[in-house]
């Protein structure tokens, strides 16, 4: 799925790939790559160098050079944050980004340095065709891969299979899609992705996901997630990633009670808007006053959890208890 600013693209020029997502920034790289090579001349016309191992007029001349025998010369700098050290170098790249030579095609593929205040990329982001590709949050892998699949392969994945996939290869992507390449080949094309063609995949799937018992709560099923909650943790998930995860799911239940699909899909990046109509489902369960009271007692949580010597297993199962008395209270 590339950004609309690359499908577009077919004039060259130079790209400026940068964000916390690797997996992401590679199939970018890649994509563009396989645009504008010609296989055929690939071993004149391609350049693959580290912006951390090159000298600046080896990287000059390469830009210099024109295609032989082909339309484009490709040039795919990975680690490009590492020319932000050097003066002649930034100035050999944004010289060839405001006025690229005939038939270049410069791929800069970077990860800029935390808070990083360097003039460089910004002037390279406004220049360049830049793309930033930031990680995809840990409580929305499971979307973006039901939306990836589709889009990618045409392979419907339900929400429930890329939940527990996530949930047993955790939510590195590269990872992900080719357990999901395999199990659409298992299941073949009329076929789609379900909890029991993952089983059958032969992967191991936790007896109970952090996004599973996410529904539960937004669905009310207090009972259930409270059964659930000492699986997750000796899983090895924690009572903050929980808090973390919770406050979006309740969040979201927040839009929808105020303005239902339209708001939701609103709200949701584009790759889980498909998940409004549930997170609307799960809003008809609650009350504006019991949403009110859930989200005060988990910032109550999270305050305790900084400062409270009170196990966070116990503050948590505090909470769950806390919503199923009000929600006893508010519904009598």
């Amino acid at each position: 799925m590339l950004p609309r600013s690359l499908s577009a693209a077919n004039n060259g020029g130079v790209f400026f790939l940068h964000g916390g997502d690797e997996y992401r920034k590679t199939v970018a790289a890649r994509g563009l790559l396989e645009r504008y090579a010609d296989p055929a001349t690939e071993a004149f016309n391609v350049d693959r160098i580290a912006g951390t191992d090159t000298s600046v007029e080896r990287l000059a001349s390469i830009i210099a050079t024109p295609p032989m025998m082909a339309s484009w010369r490709v040039v795919h700098v990975k680690e490009a944050e590492g020319l932000a050290s050097s003066p002649k170098a930034r100035e050999v790249v944004l010289d060839a980004a405001r006025n690229p030579p005939p038939g270049l095609v410069l791929i800069l593929q970077a990860t800029v340095p935390a808070r990083s205040k360097a003039r460089f990329y910004k002037d390279l982001a406004r220049v360049a065709t830049a793309v930033e590709f930031k990680p995809v949050p840990a409580e929305a892998v499971p979307g973006w891969l039901v939306s990836w699949a589709r889009d990618e392969l045409g392979v419907k994945v339900k929400i429930e299979a890329a939940q527990a996939l996530a949930g047993a290869a955790g939510t590195e992507l590269g990872m992900l899609t080719q357990e999901v390449r395999k199990l659409a080949e298992m299941v073949g094309e009329s076929a789609e992705v379900d909890l029991d063609a993952v089983r059958r995949g032969g992967i191991r799937l936790p007896r109970q996901d952090r996004w599973a018992w996410f529904d539960l709560v937004g669905n009310r099923r207090i009972g259930e997630a409270a059964k659930g909650l000492p699986v997750l943790l000796e899983q090895g998930e924690s009572v903050v990633g929980l808090v973390i995860g919770l406050s979006t799911q309740l969040l979201r239940i927040g839009v929808a009670i105020e303005g239902g699909v339209p708001a939701v899909q609103a709200a949701l990046p584009p790759y889980q808007r498909f998940l409004a109509r549930r997170i609307v489902g799960q809003a008809q369960r609650w009350t504006r006053a019991e949403l009110a009271n859930a989200v005060r007692g988990l910032r109550r949580l999270d305050q305790l959890l900084k400062a409270s010597a009170i196990p966070g297993e116990v503050l948590m199962e505090e909470w769950l208890l806390g919503l199923t008395v009000r929600g006893r209270g508010g519904r009598s």
